[in-house]
């Protein structure tokens, strides 16, 4: 009867899973066509109005407060990482799709190994829309940081040839590229509104965790105060985010052996322990089934995460 139950099982929870990420993707491609659509057509992106802006708004209030966030801590701000991350899908939706792919991982540890695997594999296939999601932050945080020299130094111009310096943050939203544009535009819809300048870039600070966006937003809260020449100084934080980078690039490739070993330390033990649960799964399950064993494998476990988290501060070099 299990063995009936079993693959059935496993059958609904693949299409379940199917249904539930073409939903959440759904609008994410949709997007992407609207922006080569765009660029066809000779914009660079889609610009939202201020009123798709304040309802995007009022879609994130309402899925605020729910289950994910009183089950997580107060510093796990869920609506930030979404927003940071530019995605377009609740956390409730998200956190539905990783117990989904938990009961998948659950399911599939049970046929293809035994009970004992069973929380690693619901824990592994959990994590999976997490990773997804904070990957996606660190590349769209990452790619704003590159563009923000070039919106500088747009801004700058800007204010040479006589423009505000709302119009100038205006031009970088209608001709750079997103993300960026995105930020800018909505600071720029925000000032319209009647939102302080000031406090329409300190939203944008919360919104993109940048230290040269700080920089920029208290220069331009210097200069409102006490004048000066903006325009010199944006083009002087432009210069300085472009060394920095120009030393990043150096570092990174000075530390690329040590983190090319910490890749293989930490990958070496994990494929060994697959290979031998393929081929010779009685030898493996040691590891799992005696005391010694699973002593010895808490303590593997312990230690490489010791061990990365040690390469990780080697080779991670602030600049």
């Amino acid at each position: 009867m299990m063995s009936i139950l079993l693959p059935l099982l496993i059958g609904g929870l693949v299409i379940a899973m199917v249904a539930l990420l073409y939903t959440a993707l759904r609008g994410n491609t949709e997007g992407v066509a609207a922006t080569r659509l765009d660029q066809l057509v000779g914009r660079n992106t889609r610009k939202d109005s201020s009123a798709d802006m304040l309802l995007k708004q009022a879609l994130q209030e309402v899925d605020k407060k729910t289950l994910m966030d009183k089950l997580m801590p107060e510093f796990f701000n869920l609506t930030k990482t979404f927003e940071q991350a530019d995605c377009n899908i609740k956390p409730s939706a998200l956190f539905g799709i990783s117990l989904g792919l938990g009961a998948v991982g659950a399911a599939v540890s049970i046929w293809l190994v035994n009970l004992y695997v069973l929380p690693i594999g619901a824990l592994l296939f959990f994590t999976l829309p997490w990773i997804w999601l904070y990957a996606k932050r660190a590349g769209r945080l990452k790619k704003f940081a590159g563009q923000l020299p070039d919106a500088m130094e747009l801004v700058a111009r800007a204010l040479r040839a006589g423009h505000s310096l709302a119009a100038g943050m205006h031009v970088v939203a209608e001709e750079m590229p997103a993300p960026i544009c995105k930020e800018f535009g909505r600071v720029y819809e925000e000032q319209n509104l009647g939102i302080p300048l000031e406090e329409a870039l300190k939203g944008m600070c919360d919104r993109v965790p940048n230290l040269d966006l700080r920089f920029f937003v208290t220069s331009v809260a210097i200069q409102r105060q006490t004048g000066g020449d903006l325009a010199e100084i944006l083009d002087r934080i432009g210069h300085v985010i472009r060394e920095r980078f120009k030393i990043l690039g150096q570092v990174k490739a000075l530390t690329g052996e040590g983190r090319m070993s910490g890749v293989v330390l930490i990958a070496l033990p994990i494929g060994l322990f697959i290979m031998m649960l393929v081929t010779k799964p009685d030898y493996i399950q040691l590891l799992w089934k005696d005391p010694m064993g699973v002593k010895m494998s808490i303590g593997a476990i312990v230690l490489m995460l010791v061990g990365s988290f040690a390469i990780k501060k080697i080779v991670d070099i602030k600049v």
